[in-house]
């Protein structure tokens, strides 16, 4: 028998991977922790540049620090792709010089350490994308966003990981292969911006850049406990990031900033809003400092009743609420309109050509687990008689929605899905913005504060309650709360549809939270029989587990209000007051 040759994606993967190791080795011998490390991890970026402005610090002293993290974040959670970090010290040490000779920092990032997501391009490196058809096609230029990171003094120091065909919150992909939450390695870091996240929560970065078409700024933010914004459509250059989905505009993708502090989401803000490149985008909108009230009101919504969210999700956005009032502000409970029908039309667009061009690169690579069925498999017939079928069995007239939705469409039809796109978005600011006359919204980031692997294949429809802000183009920002504690067990209000408000679909909630308590305590044994009255039983929802996980909240604004967003997210910040979230916070990574 002849020897079988390897397929070519794992010649691909090794060779990348390889390079990936060589290029860690050096930081991998520098001190990891230790006293001498801890001011510079602690440090925000804003505060790194004031620190080197008045010759306490340097570039090369600052930078090796986050170098020697940074390879302890990939040897834990696999979030790196792209490293360049002797690029990175040869950087530092000009900055360096340039300091030593004017006295003068170069810009608003001088000697920050800075990584970005896989698809931001970066001069001389691949973007993979996790493909291995995109590997050793080195980008000509820099993508707009690193230029303008460059000339403001900030260091590139690596890329990050990605989800295979970047659209789906379970970051994995068959180049690179997946990476893990910093807090616990059972569960994922999210997506599509996941590595960013996962390298940004272990200090291994002081700033970084995501991008979100659908949640991937906010999930992974919440999942990892940082901060990220997702801007408006219009306000940040997408020239020279990449993506999946080249001429698709029925739901826009855009970058944003992603940081541990609030005052770093600013930073990145001021220094990309309304810079254009060749490609003449964005708008040429520089950033403007909002006049803020003294006392703001405050919409929030413990659920959108597509997915009821989980006690941990809920919590986060009590405990904001809480905190807001406390801190003199008003916050006033109201309805999401029609939640059902942002995702349908949400999932109707993206699905409309049978997801052809996200998959257009693929190659011969295998797609990972889950997604053949959830995006790429059955055909029409197929999906309407699994929601036909889930309709019945489970009583659930909101789940079958949404898979009738994700059938081919025709061009009339996808024309008639734009309409209502753009007739919801009207309504949502009718019934939402001008009916209260709110200045800013507080919503749960996602029903979970995180998922085990493999569990996204059967919970994608989770990130509604994300991409109804793309769908309607509301800037967002999101806020590190809480964390998860073992005693936000899910009652009967969240294991029965028939208790409590805010219930959405049976079928996704059964998959959270399990079986009703009654039928739970009678399928188990009466050791169990206590436990499973008290909380269902068999849902990926489970509290013990998650112990620790970070929760964060979305903080919503209106249309061209991304900088009141950010001024938001310093007063719930600051409502919320000190807690273990943040720059040199990260400890250990669990189970």
């Amino acid at each position: 028998m002849w020897p079988l040759r390897a397929p070519p994606h794992s010649d691909v993967a090794r060779r990348k991977l390889a390079l990936r190791d060589d290029a860690l080795r050096a930081a991998r011998a520098l001190p990891r922790d230790g006293p001498d490390a801890d001011p510079y991890l602690r440090a925000t970026a804003k505060e790194i540049v004031q620190r080197i402005s008045k010759g306490e610090w340097t570039a090369s002293e600052v930078l090796d620090a986050y170098l020697a993290r940074a390879a302890l974040a990939q040897d834990l959670t696999n979030c790196l792709t792209e490293v360049f970090f002797d690029e990175a010290r040869a950087c530092a040490k000009a900055l360096d010089d340039e300091f030593a000779r004017t006295g003068k920092v170069r810009g608003p990032l001088h000697g920050v350490p800075v990584s970005f997501k896989d698809t931001f391009d970066i001069k001389g490196h691949d973007t993979t994308l996790g493909f291995s058809s995109h590997a050793n096609y080195p980008r000509p230029e820099d993508a707009l966003v690193v230029s303008l990171v460059r000339d403001a003094g900030g260091i590139p120091i690596c890329k990050t990981n990605v989800p295979q065909l970047i659209f789906f919150f379970e970051c994995q992909n068959p180049i690179w292969g997946r990476s893990l939450n910093p807090h616990s390695k059972s569960y994922t870091c999210g997506g599509s911006s996941g590595g960013e996240a996962a390298l940004l929560a272990m200090d291994g970065s002081a700033f970084g850049w995501g991008t979100d078409i659908g949640g991937s700024l906010r999930i992974p933010a919440s999942f990892c406990g940082i901060y990220s914004l997702k801007p408006g459509w219009g306000r940040v250059s997408m020239t020279g990031v990449q993506g999946t989905w080249p001429g698709f505009e029925g739901i826009r993708t855009v970058a944003g900033p992603m940081g541990r502090s609030v005052d770093d989401i600013e930073l990145g803000a001021r220094l990309v809003f309304g810079k254009q490149g060749s490609e003449f985008d964005p708008a040429p909108l520089p950033y403007r400092d909002p006049e803020m009230p003294t006392k703001l009101r405050f919409g929030f919504y413990l659920s959108d009743n597509y997915v009821k969210p989980s006690p941990a999700s809920q919590r986060a956005v009590r405990e904001t609420v809480e905190a807001l009032r406390r801190a003199g502000h008003e916050c006033v409970e109201f309805e999401v309109p029609q939640a059902r029908r942002a995702m349908e039309i949400f999932i109707g667009l993206t699905a409309a050509d049978k997801y052809r061009t996200l998959s257009a690169d693929l190659g011969d690579d295998p797609l990972v687990s889950g997604l053949r069925a959830r995006a790429l498999g059955s055909e029409c017939w197929l999906r309407n008689a699994v929601a036909w079928a889930v309709g019945k069995i489970y009583k659930d007239d909101v789940f079958p929605g949404t898979m009738r939705a994700s059938c081919e469409k025709s061009v009339e039809e996808y024309h008639r899905l734009v309409r209502r796109r753009d007739e919801y978005a009207r309504v949502f600011y009718r019934e939402v913005w001008d009916k209260h006359g709110f200045d800013g919204l507080i919503a749960p980031v996602l029903a979970m504060p995180g998922l085990p692997h493999g569990s996204v294949q059967f919970l994608s429809p989770l990130a509604c309650l994300d991409l109804l802000y793309n769908v309607v183009e509301s800037p967002v920002g999101t806020v590190p709360v809480t964390r998860v504690r073992a005693s936000d067990v899910p009652t009967a209000e969240w294991t029965d549809p028939r208790v409590g408000r805010g219930h959405g679909s049976p079928f996704l909630e059964r998959l959270l939270y399990g079986k009703p308590p009654r039928a739970a305590a009678a399928a188990g044994s009466d050791k169990d029989r206590k436990d499973k009255e008290r909380s269902g039983g068999g849902g990926f929802y489970d509290a013990e587990k998650m112990a620790g996980l970070p929760v964060g909240v979305q903080v919503v604004g209106r249309r061209w209000e991304d900088e009141k967003v950010i001024e938001m997210m310093r007063v719930v910040d600051g409502a919320l007051g000190a807690r273990d979230l943040g720059p040199g916070t990260w400890t250990a990574q669990g189970k």
